[in-house]
């Protein structure tokens, strides 16, 4: 089983992948602790690189975020699931703020250590406009396009649930 689980910022991708790791015991990759390093620095690239490419020689594999620049085509081919978390924006900043409020002060279990929590301008104008260009947007639907057999587009929290709760182990 080999599942990508792709979306907005705020979405609830990490957790989504968590839980899918968990139900099906298999290795989760949070494209976030690849990318930065302490302190919001991002990591020199050929190590990221490397980081993705060994976690993907792994059978089974669950792998949470977007990010194009780490195997992102690889990923999408050889996933058997790619799960879309296609939520309103206004819902991802509400659960993005949550979040901000449960780790304030500290890293999130899905983020790289030393990267503590945070709410400032830059994210939250990533969060509303700048993450959901219409480049963006239309990167998602190509997805949908060139793999509708796999593809599963969840809009909100009940969807989420309904999917998990349909899953077998």
């Amino acid at each position: 089983m080999k599942i990508a689980v792709l979306g907005y910022s705020g979405a609830g991708k990490s957790t989504l992948a968590r839980a899918l790791g968990e139900r099906y015991g298999v290795p989760v990759l949070h494209f976030d602790t690849v990318q930065f390093t302490p302190n919001w620095q991002v990591r020199d690239r050929e190590e990221a690189h490397r980081m993705v490419h060994a976690f993907m020689e792994n059978p089974e594999w669950v792998m949470d975020g977007t990010y194009s620049k780490f195997e992102y085509e690889r990923r999408l081919n050889e996933a058997d699931t790619i799960i879309f978390l296609n939520l309103p924006r206004l819902v991802c900043f509400c659960r993005a703020w949550k979040r901000y409020f449960c780790f304030r002060g500290r890293s999130r279990p899905d983020m790289a250590d030393g990267c503590c929590e945070k709410m400032d301008r830059e994210f939250v104008w990533w969060l509303l406009w700048e993450g959901r260009t219409r480049q963006r947007r239309e990167k998602f639907q190509k997805v949908l396009e060139q793999y509708p057999e796999k593809t599963v587009v969840l809009k909100s929290q009940k969807d989420i649930d309904r999917y998990l709760e349909g899953l077998s182990c």
